[in-house]
């Protein structure tokens, strides 16, 4: 699993994690005649919504609590750093550096500020292009 797989599960797998899970109360079947051997079964039941996935995950609330729980200051809105604290990474030079090399960054790897400011900005299109609702100020 690559450096974006990881934030990634790490973002949208708190959104499934807060996703409500459906409760239902045991089903009780009404006594049945014998069904015949020819007979098919029936189909199974369509699932429902709270079922599917969601076709968009707002990243913003999401960073928001990571941050929180992280107890430290950090402004996952402008730093790739503070973004890959927040959701329990490594956000060593070593770690960017092979995101950058994931995410196609073809600048100076050892212009560190440089490279931090593209890599956050292919990260939200990266996130926004894999079903993140993303701020549209975060992808400019």
């Amino acid at each position: 699993m690559g450096i974006f797989d990881k934030i990634k599960h790490a973002i949208f797998g708190e959104a499934k994690a807060a996703e409500p899970v459906a409760t239902s109360a045991p089903k009780t079947e009404p006594a049945q005649a014998p069904v015949s051997p020819s007979a098919a079964p029936s189909p199974a039941p369509p699932a429902s919504p709270a079922q599917s996935k969601p076709t968009t995950v707002d990243i913003v609330p999401i960073l928001d609590a990571a941050v929180k729980k992280n107890g430290q200051k950090l402004d996952w809105r402008h730093s790739i750093v503070d973004l890959m604290k927040a959701v329990g990474m490594d956000a060593s030079l070593a770690e960017r550096k092979e995101l950058a090399a994931e995410l196609g960054y073809t600048g100076d790897t050892n212009d560190s500020a440089k490279m931090n400011m593209w890599l956050h900005k292919a990260l939200m299109k990266r996130l926004s292009e894999n079903g993140g609702k993303v701020p549209a100020d975060l992808l400019n």
